[in-house]
């Protein structure tokens, strides 16, 4: 028996997210289908996030234990074989029994994308969040430096969850312009529920000038829900990189 690590791309767009859900179609319950017609058992499968519906993802890891008459080099095309067209295993390796896929991250960043024009762009539909009004990606990136560093950051979060321990620590935050693509990328030691939803709009807040760009520390000392902005659309977001230690 061995560990795999696989590396996963995928469009959430038709994804109820990735945990197994009743009814509904899930990255986990799609996975496990494939690797069921590859070694003809349904094995458990472990995934490094819970994306959310909608959410994508360029760098999912999931682990699973298998035998290994299939050698590594061979599993991401006998997998993609077997999977629809929304999801792909990028690369897959052999990864000691005692590695975690989940708390062995070091770090995960996350991206969220917006296409920035007066009209709708049909071909970032569902991929890119579409915003109307112009966006200063300088003044925003400016802004957004505060929130690098270890803070609590429950103003940050859904409300409703339940997480007791809501300190996290933030390496580095970006927003960049790339002609009509505003990239807001944020990576951390770990994230609260929509934190990164919550985190864009609450730029989206300083954009609109209803925030003020040196009030965002303030919002993240009041550990407050309703200071922040609101959370944007899932179908921006995605999953850039995950990082292990």
């Amino acid at each position: 028996m061995a560990q795999f690590l696989l590396t996963l791309a995928y469009n959430g767009t038709q994804f109820a997210g990735f945990q197994v859900q009743k009814n509904a179609r899930t990255v986990q319950s799609v996975m496990q289908d494939a690797i069921e017609v590859l070694y003809g058992s349904r094995l458990p499968v472990v995934g490094c996030s819970r994306t959310d519906a909608g959410v994508h993802a360029r760098d999912y890891k999931l682990t699973y234990h298998a035998d290994d008459r299939l050698k590594p080099e061979r599993i991401p095309a006998a997998l993609n074989a077997h999977l629809p067209d929304d999801i792909a295993v990028k690369a897959a390796a052999v990864v000691p029994d005692d590695f975690h896929v989940r708390h062995d991250v070091y770090e995960k960043e996350y991206e969220y994308v917006i296409v920035n024009t007066p009209y709708r762009d049909p071909f970032s539909v569902n991929t890119a969040l579409h915003y109307r009004r112009p966006l200063d990606a300088d003044l925003l990136d400016r802004a957004a430096q505060a929130f690098v560093g270890t803070y609590d950051f429950r103003a940050f979060m859904a409300s409703g969850s339940d997480i007791a321990d809501t300190t996290r620590t933030v390496r580095s935050v970006s927003v960049t312009r790339a002609g009509d693509y505003v990239y807001l990328r944020i990576a951390a030691d770990g994230f609260l529920y929509n934190m990164v939803r919550i985190f864009v709009g609450t730029m989206l807040a300083v954009a609109e000038g209803k925030v003020a760009p040196d009030a965002l520390p303030g919002i993240i000392d009041s550990r407050d829900r309703k200071n922040a902005g609101i959370t944007v659309p899932a179908h921006g977001l995605y999953l850039n990189r995950v990082v292990f230690r």
